[in-house]
């Protein structure tokens, strides 16, 4: 699920619309056009990959690269845990911390949460 990044809109609020660029699985160089509330577009790039466990992304623009991590770990009994990680870099970004630290948090528990949810079943 967490690498499907075109059906993440199904089950957290904090996606608008995620358009893959590529086609086939996604794969280290994979991009894809991500709308979010209250940010601006951005295309992320795939730089590392572990299929079924983890990939990791990055998005450039002006003075800024934002770097984010998705990681499903397996635990016992058929469960797993999910994190979620992400690095600002550039210029400017201690600004974009001030202006969007906290909204970059909500999402990241919208997205955890919805997860879990879509996860479960429901």
């Amino acid at each position: 699920m967490i690498s499907d990044v075109e059906r993440w809109p199904q089950w957290t609020a904090s996606m608008i619309e995620v358009d893959r660029l590529d086609e086939g699985s996604l794969g280290a160089g994979s991009r894809a056009r991500v709308r979010q509330p209250k940010l601006p577009v951005a295309v992320w790039q795939v730089t590392e990959i572990v299929p079924g466990r983890s990939f990791t992304w990055q998005a450039k623009g002006p003075g800024l690269l934002t770097i984010a991590g998705h990681e499903a770990e397996p635990l016992d009994a058929g469960r797993s845990r999910a994190t979620l990680w992400i690095d600002q870099r550039g210029l400017l970004a201690g600004i974009a911390g001030l202006f969007w630290d906290k909204l970059t948090r909500e999402y990241a528990t919208t997205e955890l949460e919805g997860l879990k949810q879509r996860s479960e079943g429901g």
